[in-house]
């Protein structure tokens, strides 16, 4: 038998309150001059969803908070794999804001969300260690990392890893990037065991730019300058984003593949971040012309941008749960298939993991 870090249960949620794009047709947008733009919102975001084919996104209920959803998710996916909370070792949060009440801005960091989940769940055991990362959108990724590098390190058996978040709580209101964003939660429960089924994770990459790369996404004033320039609301720098993403993320994926020893020929299905649905389409193009191949990314690639948004670190935990539990848009796994996770965000941060079912 093989020693294999393995998924064992999932969870998420995603919050009921749907926003369309006609929801933003009101909307007082502004560039980064303080200036309206020339075209009238209808041909904004006519522009935006062809582009992102984002149509609605979802956002939390006014009376909840990220830790919240966080919560919910992970007891969800801990009722999934059959667990007693109390036997959890690690309790790692992807998260970027902390909790931020409705109609505040106050990023509420302390203490950790991961504490506050923990606290929710009940978990007494002072040996369930808690604690966030932040790492922009690919935190639930690095969360995963984390946890199976405690794992192979003899320190932890059982995880949690959640990612959780609100985006529609740091948007200016005046920034047509606002429609980008949204809300939501993912788990997963990974546990280090003894396995005559697959391997678990096989492989893993992991890198930070930050020479020219750190503050493509960063926090900065609204755009009307009428508004409090004290405040800080999240803002990306779009065009280099996406540059910065077809040009490094194909080979951090084929640096996990190539750790795992897995050739992209064999791998079923791949669990990406969301941002775009342009930008994901052009990484899974060059990843697979990296291996001399075109992609039918349509069978291989699950996508849900397109009705939940950009919820952060949410996002590739929720599709997990999605296709495992609903087989989402005729999506499915099975034992034995090879499965490619991978997020870049924030920092700039890229990482991604290599799985065998």
């Amino acid at each position: 038998m093989n020693e294999a870090t393995r998924i064992v249960g999932t969870g998420s949620v995603i919050p009921e309150q749907v926003v369309p794009n006609n929801a933003f047709l009101s909307k007082d947008f502004l560039d980064e001059n303080g200036q309206p733009y020339a075209h009238p919102n209808d041909v904004i975001i006519e522009k935006f969803q062809k582009i992102t084919d984002i149509a609605s996104r979802r956002y939390l209920k006014e009376d909840q908070v990220s830790s919240d959803i966080g919560a919910v998710a992970a007891q969800r996916a801990i009722e999934d794999a059959g667990w007693d909370p109390e036997t959890i070792d690690l309790l790692i949060v992807g998260q970027n804001f902390g909790d931020i009440v409705f109609g505040t801005r106050h990023m509420d960091q302390m203490p950790s969300i991961a504490s506050r989940v923990k606290e929710m769940l009940g978990i007494s055991n002072p040996n369930t260690v808690a604690f966030d990362v932040l790492a922009g959108c690919p935190g639930w990724i690095q969360g995963v990392q984390i946890a199976h590098a405690y794992f192979s390190a003899g320190l932890a058996k059982r995880a949690v890893v959640v990612g959780c978040d609100a985006l529609s709580r740091t948007v200016d209101k005046h920034d047509r990037d606002q429609m980008i964003f949204a809300d939501g939660a993912g788990a997963a429960c990974f546990e280090r065991q003894q396995s005559d089924q697959g391997n678990g994770i096989i492989g893993m990459s992991s890198q930070t730019f930050t020479k020219e790369e750190a503050y493509y996404l960063k926090s900065n004033p609204s755009f009307n300058p009428e508004l409090d320039q004290t405040e800080r609301l999240i803002k990306m720098r779009g065009r280099k984003i996406y540059e910065f993403a077809i040009r490094h993320v194909p080979s951090a994926m084929k640096a996990a593949l190539d750790n795992a020893g897995v050739d992209l020929k064999d791998v079923k299905k791949i669990f990406m971040h969301q941002a775009n649905a342009k930008l994901d389409h052009a990484v899974g193009d060059r990843l697979y012309a990296l291996y001399g191949m075109n992609a039918d990314l349509d069978d291989v690639m699950p996508m849900s941008i397109h009705w939940l948004g950009n919820a952060s670190v949410a996002t590739v935990p929720t599709l997990l749960d999605m296709v495992i539990k609903e087989n989402y848009e005729g999506h499915s796994i099975a034992k034995g298939d090879i499965l490619l996770f991978a997020s870049v965000g924030a920092g700039m941060n890229i990482n991604a993991f290599v799985y065998e079912v």
